[in-house]
């Protein structure tokens, strides 16, 4: 591509500025909000969260050893709550039995043994995982989500059948591996994202619009 994807990440933060993401008072919140955030919007995920707070639940002790059903409740406006107490309970059982709940220590761990212990937890998939050890732990890895791939796949940046491993290993490779970096270009995709790269793409107004392929893109994906 003549367009490099760093020049693509400059455009994206000349025009939107930066994002401050991911929304979270420290880092349990982040892997909280990271389970919470599947098949919902951040609006829901907010009022989970806030339950959990005044519940005085944001312990990963406490979480872990909630009642099943109580917790479910507790988390009910995030949706798929029943799915999602035991997603989250998987995981805080995960920090409590492997690393005494300490966070610090867990993040201490190699990028690649915590990925892999992340992806062997039920409900744990690549984009949960990756968005844990970016914005929880500072580690660099880049979250590949939906628009991360429409993105890049509408303007002809990687094949339309890569998957989420190719699709990471592109930017991994064409980018430095900076975590501040990571974080903000994730957030930069996102947002362009929602506003304009939607499977019916509002093209006009979008700062990447130049850089379409000729004969435009396909709806739909």
């Amino acid at each position: 591509m003549s367009i490099t994807l760093l020049d693509v990440y400059d455009r994206l933060l000349a025009h939107y500025g930066p994002q401050a993401w991911w929304p979270g008072d420290s880092r349990l919140e982040i892997m909280v909000g990271a389970i919470l955030t599947q098949n919902t919007s951040w609006r829901n995920v907010e009022k989970a969260i806030l339950n959990l707070k005044e519940e005085g639940l944001f312990d990963p002790f406490k979480l872990q050893e909630t009642p099943q059903e109580g917790l479910a409740e507790i988390i009910r406006p995030a949706g798929y709550y029943r799915l999602k107490a035991k997603r989250l309970q998987n995981l805080m059982r995960y920090v409590v039995e492997t690393h005494h709940g300490d966070l610090d220590a867990m993040f201490a761990c190699s990028l690649s043994a915590l990925r892999e212990d992340l992806l062997a937890l039920n409900g744990i998939g690549p984009e949960t995982a990756d968005a844990i050890l970016l914005y929880a732990g500072e580690l660099p890895t880049f979250v590949v989500d939906t628009y991360t791939a429409r993105v890049l796949k509408r303007h002809g940046w990687i094949e339309q059948e890569a998957d989420y491993h190719q699709i990471q290993d592109l930017l991994v490779s064409e980018l430095p591996q900076e975590v501040p970096l990571y974080n903000e270009y994730h957030a930069l995709l996102v947002r362009v994202g929602n506003a304009h790269c939607r499977k019916t793409p509002k093209c006009d107004t979008c700062p990447l619009c130049e850089l379409l392929p000729p004969g435009g893109i396909e709806e739909g994906f």
